[in-house]
């Protein structure tokens, strides 16, 4: 039926008559009640599951971390797991707000309010010449199994005013930091990130994949002076760098810190 033998069994635990006996028909209604009846969030029944969000929270943990964590830390019990929109939702819908609104602003992001994609036109194509689509990387890239295979992008800075580009090993998570101190135009990114791959030894050069962003107009300079292929992701398709994104979330919640922290020493408050 192309389903696990667990979903299988749950539908005939849930539907199954006193004599074991299961039929579609009936099974439908009772899905259909149960689904559309009025249900407690899970924040709000269990105090001590909540309790241990907002906590998390507070440490700047985001949502994705708490649910795994929650995951690994009560692994024998359920009702102590929620998943990561059930976080976002009782931050941000008022109908499920069983989380303290002013949670919210220990997110990553900050925001006190969720912001939509860019739809249709607010999007902009980009497109550098004679890019290789990422369809073309090797499959030991995509499966992990050998290192060597790198994810880049930029960190932008307040108001664009600056930028770290990083540099993630896809197999181990590695992570290094290209200083870029006069700007993120393309002819600064291309010879410090260049700079920065001639570091790796030859075995470790297998692959790069980055998005469509114009500072790497100059790609081709990069190839021919590292020898490493360079691959770019479809528009508007992060996950495709998904080790590079999360890892980025993570460093631009430390450098917040530190620079929280270094406006509380200059302010001299404890």
């Amino acid at each position: 039926m192309g389903r696990s033998p667990s979903t299988i069994s749950r539908e005939l635990a849930r539907n199954s008559d006193d004599k074991g006996a299961y039929r579609a028909t009936t099974a439908h209604p009772l899905a259909y009640e149960r689904a559309s009846r009025p249900k407690p969030a899970k924040l709000v029944t269990n105090v001590v599951l909540r309790a241990r969000v907002e906590l998390d929270l507070e440490k700047k943990y985001s949502p994705e971390q708490i649910a795994g964590r929650l995951r690994d830390d009560y692994s024998d019990d359920p009702e102590m797991w929620v998943s990561t929109e059930t976080i976002y939702q009782s931050l941000y819908v008022q109908s499920r707000g069983a989380l303290r609104r002013d949670l919210a602003k220990c997110l990553r992001t900050g925001r006190g309010l969720r912001q939509p994609n860019r739809q249709g036109a607010q999007r902009k194509n980009r497109v550098l010449h004679d890019m290789i689509n990422i369809v073309e990387r090797p499959a030991e890239a995509d499966d992990r199994a050998v290192p060597g295979h790198w994810e880049g992008d930029l960190i932008i800075g307040k108001a664009n005013a600056s930028a770290i580009g990083t540099l993630v090993e896809r197999t181990t998570g590695y992570a290094m930091l290209v200083h870029l101190p006069e700007g993120y135009k393309p002819a600064q990114v291309a010879p410090a990130l260049t700079a920065k791959i001639q570091r790796l030894p030859a075995a470790l050069r297998g692959s790069l994949t980055w998005d469509q962003g114009v500072e790497m107009r100059d790609w081709k300079q990069v190839r021919m002076a590292t020898d490493m292929a360079i691959f770019f992701c479809d528009p508007h398709a992060p996950w495709q760098r998904g080790t590079n994104e999360n890892t980025n979330g993570l460093l631009r919640q430390y450098f917040r810190l530190v620079w929280d922290e270094r406006c509380r020493d200059r302010a001299g408050r404890p």
